[in-house]
């Protein structure tokens, strides 16, 4: 199947892609002043914290997976936890006999003050800042304070976006002021001041992330949070802290892949279907054939039964990462595949044995950040915080509401994500780096581009573009890029075929040549812009011509 793609990668020494050109351009410009791949992500971040504010703010969590120049991998962990004050029955499930829905009665764990969850976002990078970036927090956050005084022009994406939220919205007379004026979405070309953002980022600027995280900033977000009937309070931001994690590592094809690790579902999940798909010739199925397809659908249903029964925050919950990501286990679970009928796959291990954005980078000097960020849903919890101008996640909606399960909710406990900042390397060097926003579709997006890179042979610009498929277990969703007929096939092996317009959100990826330029690519499924750096400094010796030597 020929991919068709629509936009267009960029070259470089040095790479910048996110999901927002503005972005795009902060970080692009810390590396033009100097700075790491560290310092431009950073700045990138922040960026989108307000160019792109119904993805992702200070007020939510994530992974920031970074490779140092001394080519050392580290996650930093800033994903949300559970308030103190949580508890395993705060809500009741809406649909308490269907496993797959965890949303609450009156969607009390995905609407509101009482879904938001304790925020780290802002603590991992300021961490990141202080072991690899050459900028301070201040310097990085200019860029981003100048689009929240000054504006932003609203993108089809955002409206787009803001119409899918608009019922919500409109019950929030702060929010609905930036993004429904009038009542309707905000229109294309029209351009977002959040004055009281900016204020609130010149503070964190002067005082640094603790300004949030126990001080004034955190003070007068709890209250507001309070006063709506949330539990988030200034003692649960004080006592938050990053946690850098040794990531999950596999290997494929000579390939080395290497994610995020819990309570990330990411690794092990993706290196438990690519083990899986090892023993296929997935390369001779073609891309796009009902065997591939068909082949992918049951890694993926697969690994939600996994996922479901023992990935979680792992201070919480024992997760048997040496058995999921073994080849082993995937030899086993390879020989319940059928290659004429979907199947529902039971979990393999016990325990015991969101709407997102996402940017990669990488500098010359070898430095690399994949790292994926979010408030969770569409603008979070749905709701603006006026005296600060944030938007608070609605992390909560990420727990199972029923007690007693691995992702039940706890006081203290980590959300379970899909996040995948992926990095493979191949004989021990960066090959490509990517991830994508999306929910629960992020990893297994990855894993299709991943696979689609190596197996596949396409370009990086082909493969973060080529349509998707996704299933957890229940109908699966495929792509209209891909033909009418191939759903018919699929639908003939037992699959529940659902044709949406798009799988998950918009890739941000970066392949890494053996002459030591980058490419970077984007997707349509975002306003993701790659920026490259190339060119560089004057030869040695080089003077002004006309100026005589002294």
């Amino acid at each position: 199947m020929k991919i068709v793609t629509e936009k267009r990668p960029a070259t470089g020494r040095s790479m910048v892609v996110t999901n927002h050109p503005a972005a795009s351009a902060a970080a692009a410009s810390m590396l033009a002043e100097g700075g790491t791949a560290i310092d431009a992500a950073v700045a990138g971040l922040l960026a989108l914290t307000v160019a792109e504010p119904m993805m992702v703010g200070m007020f939510g969590g994530g992974m920031f997976h970074m490779r140092g120049a001394d080519g050392t991998h580290t996650v930093l962990d800033g994903q949300s936890i559970a308030p103190a004050a949580a508890h395993a029955t705060m809500y009741t499930p809406a649909k308490p006999d269907d496993p797959l829905v965890i949303e609450a009665v009156d969607k009390a764990n995905t609407l509101g003050a009482l879904s938001v969850a304790v925020p780290g976002n802002l603590l991992a990078w300021a961490a990141a800042l202080e072991r690899e970036g050459r900028f301070s927090l201040a310097d990085v956050m200019q860029p981003a304070i100048r689009l929240a005084k000054r504006g932003f022009l609203a993108t089809p994406y955002l409206s787009e976006c803001a119409a899918t939220a608009g019922e919500d919205l409109l019950l929030d007379p702060g929010i609905a002021a930036l993004f429904m004026p009038g009542g309707e979405p905000v229109k294309p070309g029209t351009r977002v001041i959040n004055g009281a953002l900016a204020e609130t980022m010149e503070t964190i600027a002067k005082e640094g992330p603790g300004a949030l995280h126990g001080g004034s900033i955190g003070a007068s977000a709890c209250a507001e949070i309070a006063a709506r009937g949330g539990i988030v309070t200034n003692a649960d931001l004080a006592g938050h802290s990053m946690i850098p994690r040794e990531a999950v590592r596999g290997t494929y094809r000579g390939f080395e892949i290497v994610l995020p690790p819990p309570p990330s579902a990411a690794g092990v999940h993706v290196v438990q279907m690519m083990n899986l798909l090892e023993g296929f010739d997935v390369g001779a199925m073609g891309f796009g054939s009902v065997e591939d397809l068909h082949l992918k659908a049951e890694a993926l249903r697969m690994a939600f039964a996994d996922r479901a029964a023992a990935t979680a925050d792992p201070a919480f919950v024992p997760v048997p990462v040496a058995k999921l990501i073994s080849k082993e286990y995937a030899a086993q679970r390879r020989a319940e595949f059928d290659p004429a009928r979907s199947r529902a796959w039971p979990a393999g291990v016990t325990p015991g044995e969101a709407h997102t954005t996402h940017l990669t980078v990488a500098d010359a000097e070898g430095r690399i950040v994949v790292a994926t960020h979010t408030i969770n849903s569409l603008f979070g919890a749905r709701f603006l915080l006026k005296e600060t101008g944030l938007i608070p996640n609605n992390y909560m909606a990420l727990f199972n509401p029923r007690p007693g399960l691995a992702n039940s909710i706890a006081p203290g406990k980590r959300v379970t994500t899909s996040m995948s900042p992926m990095i493979i390397l191949k004989d021990g060097k960066p090959w490509a780096a990517l991830g994508l926003p999306g929910g629960l579709r992020i990893f297994g997006s990855a894993f299709q581009a991943a696979i689609s890179l190596i197996d596949h042979g396409m370009s990086v610009q082909e493969a973060v573009e080529a349509p998707r498929i996704w299933t957890q277990g229940g109908p699966l969703e495929v792509e209209r890029g891909f033909p009418e007929a191939i759903s018919d096939a699929l639908a003939a092996k037992g699959h529940v075929v659902q044709r949406v317009p798009h799988v998950g959100g918009g890739m941000c990826a970066i392949r890494f040549m053996e002459d030591g330029m980058m490419e970077g690519a984007a997707c349509w499924r975002a306003d993701g812009t790659p920026i490259g750096l190339a060119g560089g400094l004057a030869r040695a010796g080089v003077r002004f011509f006309p100026d005589a030597p002294r």
